[in-house]
């Protein structure tokens, strides 16, 4: 941050890191070898070597850097012949005519000069910028800068290149924007994928800073860069940026084609990769091989041989290339003959057929690599001596090289070709051939003599090897490996990889094995008898490296690629790559195998079958090969072995065993001339001895070559009768070479018996002969008879379409000689133009790329000129009778190759017109009129209505427009645009699919080379117009097609657009109106999984599939790029032209508009187009504008005809396009802010200038007086019917930033503002549309800071400053409370959106604001607000306070019938006031039930059932409701919920704001929030405050905290504490239920004197809420300190102590074993009486109770001393701290700790037990009248209690029981279980078990009355004296008695009664301690008796659910 001083370095830098702005010198500095060459002003674009361009093409960053020249101080540049070039590669100019100096310079320098970076820059052409040597600027300016530019932002590369600064922009903003966010959010795969870019981008720009690309990968990194931008936006935002790689990366903007930008941005935003257009050239693959290592230890003289396979499924692999051999070379070698050159092959020509990238069964590529190795074979002695051993004359296949090829060795090991120089065997071989002085050197120790050097006389005998003993060696097949090379060729990339070789495994032991899957392939290459292959331990593997190419032709690939392919081998395929473009004639031999069956018998002339040698194990057979003519010649060097080797002459394999193969293919190169006469002969031998057999096989058959496949010739025996010669010619040529005869032509090769036989296949791959005998017939036809002849032409039609690619030029040339001949003979003339149509046809045929073929053909070679007519009167023969059945197939064919067949005719008549002419002979108007009846004949095909036509019409439409250019050449552009025409308009009738072909045929005619001239171009351009006319627009009907139609048309306009300069706004009206018909015939825009590529020019549309569906319309896109491209001038003059229609279309242009804004042909991610269309949308604006001015303004006398609504849809467009959120520069990064100002540059004040000038426009001029007042020229009118419908926009763009925008809207605003007040006097309208702009504008956008937004507060009174000098102006008056309310909303809608505020801020916010919006009546905002809050609570887990909050909206209602407005936000219904808010309240109630806030849920349950009992009387609603609310009381009672915590806060110090600061408040925390967790979340409301320990801070700077805990202030004085045995969740809910006041005890006074003299004193706190809360808070209003007594404090002291026993009880229930000891710690306290804390030494406050009468006979029973409340207070707590205990009791497992502890407990709290302890029972008699007169038994202590006992002791059957005590102790209870001490009336209706609706256990009747049933509860004895129970009392005893005789009835009844004695128990709550104590000693005996009916716990008898307010709903 701090400020860069400046520095001056000296030294020597890189060039590239050093910029030269200036220099300031006379002449150019030439020292030290630096170089700065002169500039020459007038080249551009100047060619520089390795792929450089200079100009406009490459930046000077992509010249080579400057390097210094060597010592050439001194010397002048034009001695330095090399200058130049450096000159170009160093990019540096020179301003011109400056000297260059011979010494280096050192005074100052006088001149200045340009830097080399700043020349190049200003030079660029694209953006026009030229430089003067002063470096002033002379033409056109840059580029406004981009808005809050910082340095660094734009470098001098911006312009040279722009993917420099556009890398750079997007990652600073990815880096600031999304990585810390990423990060944070854990994304750590997406985080993963923006690394990897972000590398990879970051090295793309250093490379393209400094330079480092030829042209052609400087074009690729530069796609590569902007993919990589748009994956790494996509990964990010979702919004996509467009730059187009062909214009250097840079952004495309509004100045570029519209069409351009749509496709592009589709593809990006849509794509993950560039789309690949297939090219019309094919384009094969070629793969290059280079052997980097061979791992190998101990091999002799190894070989590698390398080729390709392919393998099909379910099939074998099959060779694919020739074979490329490599000799490893010995250590003892040069260097030179292991160079890198010789070890590396491109294998070329690889389809994607070989590949297996075509559809359907996939075939695999596979390399395959087989080494060699040299074997010693041990030599056995001769059986039989042969008198005259011959020598072996086979070269070594690698003749040109010293290392040796393929089992090509030396011939002295006893073997001899067939024709040797003997003259025995009439050999006649010339002395000392070349090919056989290749000596075979020994290596590595071997024990075979070498051939002598070539030094050594070349005799016969010198070449004869020995054929004693000894030992000799043989090349075997050692190892093979296979690698995939599929993926590396297919996916055109290069790849380094090992190799691992395989051999058959011999030893079971290696753990080295190869799958399963590599071992059925290698079995194909080497068999093994196991099964297995293993890695040999003496050679493991090779090293290769891989990169495969894509080109159409290899030597192009090499001469383009010389530093990595110069010099290399190049291996080609065994076949043709689709059609030969280049003459070759390759035969090929594959040696299969030798089949010698154990019985074979090798055939002979004379003796017949001869069985094999006995005497030859077989196990090393070798063959030798010859071509030799039928004169016996050899054919010399004409073998190849392998790719890289020369030919030889004759030529071995490696040596097998018998029954394996060879698979070995030699190449045979023959001159053509000696094809028809060659043959093979082939010897076969057991190395190293001699041949035993022979074989030969022709290469000529039957006038053809033979046949392509498996042949096995005859093997004969070899001797002197088949090995002789006759004058040179072999006596084998005599013998048969097969099994069947010469003249059987059907061979049946593989019958060959136990004759021996020898397997090859051959394959013929040659541009020359033919092995068709139709073909080759054609090609001799002058040897032909007509009758052979026209069989031959019909049978054309039948040969194989890869027979005649390969020799096509001659057989056209045959054919069109045949023609020629035969010219005017009808028959010919069909057959030669059947045929020719059968040749062109194949160029449809993907698999061979005949078409280049065919036209080099007819532009070279094809010279027939009076072939014309006899083609034209073929042609017309097939077009006369088109409906034929017979002729429709052959006129299908003949117009698929329309224009191949036309090219030849035109073609034939140019080179006829050139005879004519120098003949002086024309027959030019002949042709014209011939050819033209084609075009004729084809236009009657197309009226002609036949069905049979449909094919052939629609195949002519197809393909007419690519026969047209054939007759440029002989007509000119009016005759062509006249046959165009009339052919188009035959097709006015076209149907169907034939509707898109015929806008096809249109678009294809469009092409720029189809008219030159533009009168033309123009005259079609308007029959276009006509032609598409009936094809787009509006349509009556719906269908797929329609839309098709509309996109081909827009495809027509953009390629006419494009081609000929013409405008598309002539067709704006269809183009608006084919918007609007898809918009409403569409359902939006619809989900997709593909992309159909936009301007399609082809049906099918071409689509992509896409990664993921996305929302778009393609029609709507390509519609909307073709409105933004009408021209202003253009459109105008359309307008004009429309006349009355003007209007409407108008209206739907602004509606089109509105519909691309509003994003409903494709989403606003597409970024760039979505800002190219709102600079597009202001250009149309303002031709509109041009044209409403014009039009549509009527003068003030005629103001009845202001069209209102079309000006409003005017500005309301206008309005949408200035007030654009993606028009917000201030709110975006970096890289968008960039994208929106270079694309569109600054809109809004181009908008705000429109508007302004619109706006005055439909003013009238203002009074002098108004003028002067309000300062406004122009001033109502037409502006008052827009009061108040634009305020709420007009507003809008009053919160803008942009300066010329707002001022603008300010403006118009104030003259809004005047019209109102001049016509109403009254500005409440403005008001409240303001209050909704603003409240609309918040809530969709965000504003960073409040300051900007209230500066058009300031403008607007500015602008009405004058009237403040006016007194008591009401205007200015009316502006002042405008303006101050609109000031302070936007402060509180400044607060609630401010992003940098808490979630606890926002609501209080949001709460201000909506008590605000209250008073100001705004009852929808307020509404939405209310449910905004609801939205936030529940979302934070605060249901109550949600509840709070919608309570806030139920208020606005009243129950009553009125009816109310629907809302949207939220969603609400007509309805009634009543109904509206019971739906409001039902989720309010949910809100509060789910927080367990059961007072609030309460109280509005009551007041929904007050409405239903007393209003609406809906009881089935209030029974659901009663229902619910009974749930309740049922939760409550049963505790459910746990109470809240409270924290008082305190807010000190002048950081705070007002609201805070000095401020206590209550908090309402979570149930169990520690005050530690309640100080941190108040800590991240105030992150910059202090928590302090007290609340006493000086008035300083800060913010601090006082934290303190409260809680609920317990009212002592409350009637609960005059009641015993209420349950402690039901005194927890009372004493804490909206609580307003708090607690803290802040002093205590304990002496061990006795509780006498103990005090508390409390500080009670009393908010201003009662909880809960909307804020959870509440503030202080009121605090006030109390003193206790010490008897209020020992009954606070005493409830609080049983509350933590019943709290410990709970957990202990609930599974929290740990609590265990606590509780009996605890209880050994509170039943200790000497224990200070034990609450038992409290009874001594209460009086002592009446003495004892001393005479016991003495009946009258002493008096009580009434107890005040206090004292009652007390006495109750004792008793419920007493029952606690006993429950307690039941917790504790161990007997002996039990017994203690009850014994403990009943001498501490004896008088308690006394009162809790049951007395004994008494046996009363039952009255005989039929009345209940049952007294009542008390209630047990609690619901939850377990025993009623004060001792319990085990017993022997498990029930637990209080034993015998003496004294005081209570008589003993009657034993029972846990169960049976709950309460049967809580429980509902007893499932019946005995048949009498008890469950008693011994089946008897209940003995319960209903009596019992109502007295069964103590505390509700008094009210049932009355109601019920006496009315039960006069009922009489025989209904009594039948009512109890009916089953099931006594549990009916006693439900009944018990739920209405519940409800007036209920009523008459609380009563007084005496009356729950009193008469009970009389009745508990009874009471237990009859209580016994009741079992099961109270859990399962109550339930545990709670009522939901769906229980009421459900109704509804």
């Amino acid at each position: 941050g701090q400020t860069l001083e400046a520095r001056v370095f000296s030294g020597i830098f890189p060039r590239n890191c050093v910029e030269v702005r200036e220099v300031l010198d006379d002449t150019t500095p030439e020292a030290n070898g630096s170089v700065i060459p002169e500039l020459d002003h007038g080249a551009s674009g100047s060619k520089v070597p390795n792929g450089y361009a200079l100009g406009n093409q490459t930046s000077p960053q992509h010249r080579k850097s400057v390097r210094r020249i060597g010592s050439l101080q001194g010397s002048p540049r034009d001695k330095r012949p090399f200058a130049p070039t450096d000159v170009q590669d160093l990019g540096i100019e020179q301003v011109q005519n400056q000297s260059v100096s011979n010494r280096a310079p050192r005074g100052p320098n006088l001149s200045r000069q340009l830097s080399h970076r700043s020349m190049q820059s200003t030079r660029s052409q694209e953006v026009g910028v030229h430089s003067s040597p002063t470096g002033v600027h002379t033409k056109d300016q840059p580029p406004a800068p981009v808005p809050m530019l910082k340095i660094g932002d734009e470098t001098p590369t911006s312009l040279s290149e722009p993917l420099v600064d556009e890398i750079a922009s997007c990652l600073r903003e990815w880096h600031s924007k999304d990585l810390h966010e990423m990060l944070l959010s854990r994304r750590y795969v997406a985080l993963e994928q923006l690394a990897t870019l972000i590398r990879r981008l970051d090295v793309l720009r250093r490379q393209l800073l400094h330079g480092v690309f030829t042209t052609k990968e400087l074009a690729q990194k530069r796609e590569e860069a902007v993919w990589h931008l748009v994956k790494g936006n996509k990964l990010l935002g979702g919004e996509v940026i467009v730059r187009d790689s062909k214009h250097r990366g840079r952004l495309l903007t509004s100045n570029d084609s519209a069409v351009e930008m749509a496709k592009l941005q589709s593809t990006m935003a849509l794509l993950d990769q560039p789309p690949v257009t297939p090219s019309e050239t094919v384009n094969l693959r070629h793969l290059m091989l280079e052997m980097k290592e061979f791992s190998h230890c101990s091999l002799e003289a190894p070989l590698v041989s390398i080729c390709l396979c392919t393998r099909s499924m379910g099939e074998g692999p099959i060779a694919l290339t020739e074979t490329f051999t490599i000799s490893i070379p010995t250590s003892n070698e040069t260097e030179q003959e292991n160079r890198p050159s010789r070890q590396k092959t491109l294998f070329t020509d690889l389809t994607s057929t070989d590949i297996g990238l075509t559809p359907g069964p996939n075939a695999d590529l596979f390399i395959v690599v087989k080494v060699y190795a040299i074997q010693t074979i041990d030599e056995a002695p001769p059986q039989s001596t042969r008198k005259e051993s011959q020598a072996d004359t086979s070269p070594s296949p690698s003749a040109s090289r010293d290392n040796v090829a393929p089992a090509a060795q030396s011939l002295r090991r006893g073997r001899q070709s067939l024709m040797w120089a003997q003259r025995q065997f009439g050999s006649t071989r010339r002395r000392n051939p070349p090919d056989l002085q290749t000596p075979l050197a020994s290596r590595n120790g071997s024990t075979v003599k070498s051939i002598q050097d070539r030094s050594r006389p070349n005799t016969p005998q010198s070449l004869r090897p020995s054929t004693g003993q000894g030992s000799s060696n043989v090349r075997r097949l050692v190892a093979v490996g296979i690698l995939s090379a599929k993926d590396v060729v297919g996916q055109v990339r290069s790849k380094e990889q090992r190799l691992t070789l395989w051999t058959p495994a011999v030893n079971s032991g290696s753990q080295h094995y190869a799958s399963a899957d590599l071992e059925l392939l290698l079995a194909e290459f080497v068999p093994s008898v196991s099964g297995r292959y293993m890695q040999s331990a003496s050679f493991g593997h090779i090293d290769v490296g891989l990169q495969a190419f894509s080109s159409p032709d290899a030597d192009q690939l090499i001469s383009k690629t010389p530093t990595l392919l110069q010099g290399i081998c190049q291996t080609p395929k065994l076949s043709f790559s689709g059609a030969p473009d280049k003459a070759r004639s390759d035969i090929y031999v594959t040696m299969s195998e030798a089949c010698l069956p154990m019985k074979a018998l090798l055939s002979h002339p004379e003796r017949g079958p001869v069985p094999l040698p006995q005497d030859l194990d077989y196990d090393n057979l070798q063959l030798t090969l010859e071509v030799r003519k039928k004169s016996g010649e050899r054919i010399e060097r004409c073998i190849h072995p392998d790719s890289n080797s020369p030919g030889v002459t004759a030529w071995r394999t490696m040596a097998v065993e018998r029954g394996r193969n060879w698979d070995q293919i030699v190449k045979l190169v023959l001159p053509e001339a000696d094809v028809p006469e060659a043959h093979i002969v082939i010897s076969i031998a057991n190395a190293p001895g001699f041949p035993f057999a022979l074989c030969w096989m022709p290469l000529w058959e039957q006038d053809a070559f033979i046949r392509d496949g498996p042949h096995m010739p005859l093997l004969y025996l070899y001797d002197k009768v088949t090995s002789s010669s006759d004058k040179g010619r072999g006596a084998y040529l005599a013998l048969p070479w097969n099994s069947r005869a010469k003249d059987n032509t059907a061979k049946d090769e593989a019958f060959t018996g136990p004759v021996a036989t020898l397997k090859l296949q051959t394959f013929l791959c040659s541009t020359v002969f033919s092995q068709d005998r139709v073909l080759a017939g054609l090609l001799k036809w002058r040897e032909q008879s007509e009758e052979q002849l026209l069989g031959f032409l019909r049978q054309l039609t039948f040969v194989p379409e890869t027979d005649i690619v390969k020799i096509v030029d001659d057989l056209l040339d045959a054919l069109f000689g045949i023609l020629v001949q035969n010219a005017g003979k009808e028959e010919y003339e069909d057959l030669v133009f059947n045929g020719l149509v059968t040749i062109l046809g194949i160029i449809h045929d993907r698999r061979f790329n005949l078409g280049p073929l065919i036209d080099r053909y007819t532009e070279s070679r094809f010279d027939y000129p009076f072939a014309t007519p006899c083609l034209i009167r073929s042609y017309l023969r097939i077009l006369a009778r088109p409906a034929d059945p017979q002729n429709s197939r052959r006129l299908h064919a003949t117009i698929k190759v329309g224009r191949q067949m036309l090219r030849f005719i035109t073609t034939a008549r140019i080179k006829q017109k050139a005879k004519e002419d120098a003949i002086g002979v024309s027959n030019d108007l002949s042709f014209r009129r011939d050819y033209r009846n084609i075009f004729s004949a084809l236009e009657a095909v197309m009226r002609d209505p036949s069905p049979i036509l449909v094919g052939s019409k629609t195949l002519i439409v197809q393909h007419l427009h690519s026969w047209l250019p054939s007759g440029n050449d002989t007509f000119s552009e009016d005759e062509v645009y006249e046959i165009v025409s009339s052919f188009l308009g035959a097709c006015s009738a076209v149907q169907g699919k034939l509707i898109l072909y015929k806008l096809l045929l249109i678009l294809h005619l469009s092409n720029p080379t189809t008219f030159s001239q533009d009168s033309l171009r123009e005259r079609f351009a308007a029959s276009s117009d006509s032609w598409m006319e009936p094809y787009w627009g509006v349509s009556e009907s719906s269908s797929n097609q329609w839309r098709d139609q509309i996109r081909i048309c827009c495809s027509i306009l953009s390629a006419q657009a494009e081609a000929y300069g013409i405008s598309v706004a002539r067709g704006f009206v269809k183009i608006v109106e084919s918007y609007q018909y898809i918009l409403r015939v569409g359902h939006g825009r619809p989900a997709k999984e593909a992309l159909e590529m936009m301007f399609p020019a082809s049906h099918p549309f071409p689509t992509r599939s896409l990664s993921s569906p996305s929302s778009f319309d393609e029609p709507l896109v390509e519609l909307a790029a073709l409105l933004s491209s009408c021209t202003g001038t253009d459109m105008l003059e359309a307008l004009s032209r429309l006349g009355a229609e003007r209007v409407n279309v108008i209206s739907a242009v602004l509606d089109v508009l509105s519909s691309i804004l509003e994003g409903h042909a494709f989403p606003h991610e597409w970024l760039s187009l979505h800002i190219y269309y709102h600079r597009s949308a202001l250009h149309i604006l303002e031709t509109l504008h041009k044209t409403m001015t014009t039009n549509f303004l009527p003068l003030p006398e005629e103001a009845d005809d202001f069209n209102t609504a079309l000006w409003s849809k005017f500005f309301g467009t206008l309005l949408k396009v200035v007030g654009s959120k993606t028009l917000a520069l201030e709110t975006f990064a970096e890289q968008k802010r960039r994208a929106v100002w270079k694309i569109a540059g600054d809109v809004r004040e181009q908008g705000a200038d429109l508007l302004r000038r619109s706006w005055e426009a439909i003013g009238w001029e203002s009074s002098t007086d108004d003028q002067r007042r309000y300062g406004v020229p122009r001033i109502g009118g037409y502006q008052v019917q827009y009061v108040p419908s634009l305020v709420a926009p007009i507003v809008g763009l009053c919160l803008s930033v942009h300066e010329g925008l707002r001022r603008t809207a300010v403006r118009v605003l104030q003259t809004m503002i005047i019209s109102e007040w001049t016509l109403s006097e009254d500005l409440s309208v403005i008001e409240t549309e303001m209050i909704d702009c603003l409240d609309h504008t918040f809530t969709s956008r965000n504003f960073a800071e409040s300051v900007t937004q209230k500066l058009f507060v300031t403008e607007l009174l500015d602008l009405f400053e004058p009237l403040a000098r006016i007194p008591g102006d009401g205007l200015w008056q009316a502006i002042k409370v405008l303006v101050s309310t609109t000031d302070e909303l936007l402060d509180l809608f400044a607060a609630v959106h401010s992003p940098e505020i808490n979630e606890a801020v926002r609501i209080m916010q949001i709460l201000q604001l909506m008590d605000y919006l209250r008073d100001m009546r705004k009852e929808a905002i307020f509404i939405r607000y209310v449910h905004q809050l609801a939205d936030v609570q529940s979302q934070s887990q605060h249901p109550t306070e949600a509840g709070l909050a919608i309570r806030l909206h139920a208020a606005l209602y009243q129950w009553t019938s009125t009816p109310v407005t629907a809302l949207v936000d939220p969603t609400f219904p007509d309805q009634t006031s009543f109904e509206r808010k019971e739906q409001l309240y039902f989720e309010m109630i949910k809100h509060f039930e789910e927080g367990a806030a059961w007072d609030c849920a309460l109280a509005s349950y009551k007041e929904l059932a007050d409405q239903y009992e007393h209003h609406l009387y809906d009881f089935v609603k209030l029974a659901r409701t009663q229902h619910s609310m009974a749930r309740i009381y049922e939760s409550i009672a049963r505790g459910e919920r746990q109470s809240r915590r409270f924290f008082k806060v305190q807010y000190r110090g002048l950081g705070f704001s007002d609201a805070l600061r000095d401020k206590d408040f209550i908090f309402q925390g979570e149930s169990s929030e520690r005050q530690t967790a309640f100080a941190d979340r108040l800590r991240e409301q105030h992150p910059a405050a202090q928590i302090i320990p007290s609340g006493d801070v000086e008035d300083l700077e800060g913010q601090f905290l006082h934290i303190s805990s409260v809680a609920p202030y317990r009212d002592l004085q409350h009637l609960l504490y005059q009641q015993s045995k209420v349950p402690q969740s039901v005194r927890e809910y009372v004493l804490q239920s909206s609580p307003s006041r708090f607690a803290v005890t802040s002093q205590r006074h304990s002496p061990a004197t006795g509780v006498e003299n103990q005090w508390i004193e409390k500080t009670v706190y009393t908010t201003a809420e009662a909880f809960p809360t909307i804020l959870g808070r509440s503030e202080i209003i009121s605090t006030e300190v109390l003193h206790l007594t010490p008897l209020q404090t020992a009954v606070e002291r005493t409830s609080r102590k049983t509350t933590e026993m019943s709290a410990l009880h709970k957990h202990i229930n609930d599974g929290d074993d740990s609590a265990l000891s606590t509780l009996v710690e605890s209880f050994k306290t509170s039943t200790d009486p000497t224990a200070l804390a034990s609450v038992s030494q409290y009874r001594d406050l209460l009086p002592p109770p009446p003495p004892e009468p001393e005479d016991e006979d003495d009946e009258s029973i002493p008096e009580e001393r009434p107890l005040d409340p206090m004292q009652n207070a007390l006495k109750q707590a004792l008793l419920d701290h007493a029952s606690t205990l006993r429950q307690c009791l039941s917790l504790i497992s161990d007997p002996e700790l039990q017994v203690s502890l009850s014994r403990s407990l009943a001498s501490t709290f004896a008088p308690e037990m006394a009162l809790l302890a049951p007395p004994a029972a008494t046996t009363t008699s039952r009255p005989s009248t039929a009345g209940y007169g049952v007294q009542t038994p008390s209630l047990p202590p609690s619901r939850g209690s377990s025993s009623d006992l004060p001792l319990p002791t085990p017993l022997s059957n498990g029930i637990t029981a209080l034993p015998q005590s003496s004294g005081s102790d209570p008589p003993p209870p009657i034993p029972r279980t846990r169960s049976r001490l709950s309460l049967s009336f809580l429980k509902p209706p007893a499932a019946k078990t005995n048949g009498a609706g008890t469950d008693q256990p011994d089946g008897s009747a209940s003995r319960t009355t209903l009596g019992d049933e109502f007295h069964s509860n103590g505390s509700y004895s008094h009210s049932n004296s009355n109601g019920a129970f006496s009315h039960n009392q006069n009922a009489s005893a025989e209904s009594q008695q039948h009512l109890l005789s009916r089953p099931g009835t006594g549990g009916r009844l006693k439900s009944m009664s018990s739920n209405r004695a519940d409800e007036e128990g209920e009523a008459e709550r609380p009563m007084t301690a005496q009356s729950g104590v009193s008469g009970r000693s009389g009745r508990v005996k009874k009471r237990l008796s009859l209580l016994g009916i009741g079992k099961g716990s109270v859990r399962s008898r109550t339930g545990t659910g709670k009522a939901p307010v769906s229980a009421v709903v459900e109704e509804e």
